[in-house]
């Protein structure tokens, strides 16, 4: 295997990390360079869609009283990649739950808190029981117009890129190193793959198990994405001692407890495994193996059993993670 630059940073409340191999293409820059303007391009993608930033752009699209608005090319993008995401997933995967997202207590960075106990809120949550779509769902509402450079919504309907964001991101970080032999695109989890030197020598993308943070196995990818979804990222305790994290049933407006804890997907983008692995966490096990099925994934049950699915290039390790009370 070819030497690759390994670079990482904070960004997005995650950990990002590129991997780049030589240039294909003369006069490219070289991989260390390519890193820090890919950093800087992050930097950026996140400062511009931050919820938690009043001046930044999708919060004064989301604040601004009239039905179209003017957009920038990376806000069309991102509000038209939760619209896609909606549509993929019909309403599971919801860019306009602004308000309910807020309402649990998500409403600044979580970046400097650490999460709750995955295991603890378990013991403490509802009966389980799939996510389905809101009704009547406002996602429909959401029109993106990219050559008049205009988003159109009633005033009130706000957008989180937050479902999409880091898929996206992954996505457009690797296009614009496709002049290289090969390359990993981690955003939090959100991963992109590519490169001629990637699918003669694939990469082993590790997934680790949300209760025991333990790597449980490996997927071969050459190219496109896999995501990972879990509920131990985000997980906090509220006001009233109840426990919430960032995946809501759009139909309740609530954290969902489907009886899956976490979804990991493969998809021919970052954008699509991370839209995919969503969906299977919020569908609980029946609905993720329908989900899964065509392009392969895993599920980690409530239990902490691990399930694989499909058609996925995947090496579960010998011995399995232990898992306390299962």
């Amino acid at each position: 295997m070819s030497h690759e630059y390994d670079f990482s940073f904070r960004s997005m409340g995650s950990e990002i990390r590129f991997l780049i191999g030589p240039s294909l293409v003369p006069g490219t820059l070289a991989p260390e360079d390519a890193a820090q303007r890919e950093r800087r391009f992050v930097l950026s993608f996140a400062s511009r869609l931050s919820r938690f930033d009043p001046a930044s752009e999708l919060s004064l699209l989301n604040h601004d009283p009239r039905p179209e608005v003017p957009a920038s090319a990376l806000l069309c993008a991102a509000a038209a990649a939760g619209v896609w995401a909606a549509q993929r997933t019909g309403g599971l995967v919801d860019p306009t739950l602004v308000e309910a997202i807020e309402r649990t207590g998500y409403t600044s960075s979580r970046d400097e808190f650490e999460p709750a106990s995955l295991t603890e809120a378990l013991e403490h949550a509802p009966a389980r029981r799939p996510a389905s779509p809101a009704s009547p769902p406002r996602w429909t509402q959401v029109e993106v117009d990219a050559q008049s450079a205009t988003i159109r919504r009633p005033p009130g309907v706000m957008i989180d890129t937050g479902g999409t964001g880091k898929g996206l991101c992954a996505d457009a970080v690797a296009h614009r190193l496709s002049g290289y032999t090969r390359y990993v695109v981690d955003c939090g989890g959100d991963i992109a793959v590519g490169g001629v030197g990637a699918q003669l020598d694939p990469y082993e993308i590790e997934v680790e198990h949300p209760l025991t943070h333990v790597p449980i196995g490996t997927v071969r990818l050459g190219r496109g994405g896999i995501a990972t979804s879990g509920l131990n990222v985000r997980i906090w305790r509220t006001a009233a001692g109840e426990f919430a994290h960032h995946l809501l049933d759009p139909s309740t407006g609530r954290p969902v407890w489907s009886g899956v804890i976490g979804a990991t997907a493969v998809g021919d983008s970052a954008l699509a495994a991370e839209t995919l692995s969503k969906a299977a966490l919020l569908l609980g096990p029946a609905g993720a193996r329908e989900v899964l099925a065509e392009h392969g994934g895993l599920i980690v049950h409530d239990d902490g059993h691990v399930e694989a699915i499909g058609p996925l290039p995947l090496r579960l390790y010998d011995t399995p993670p232990v898992v306390a009370g299962a």
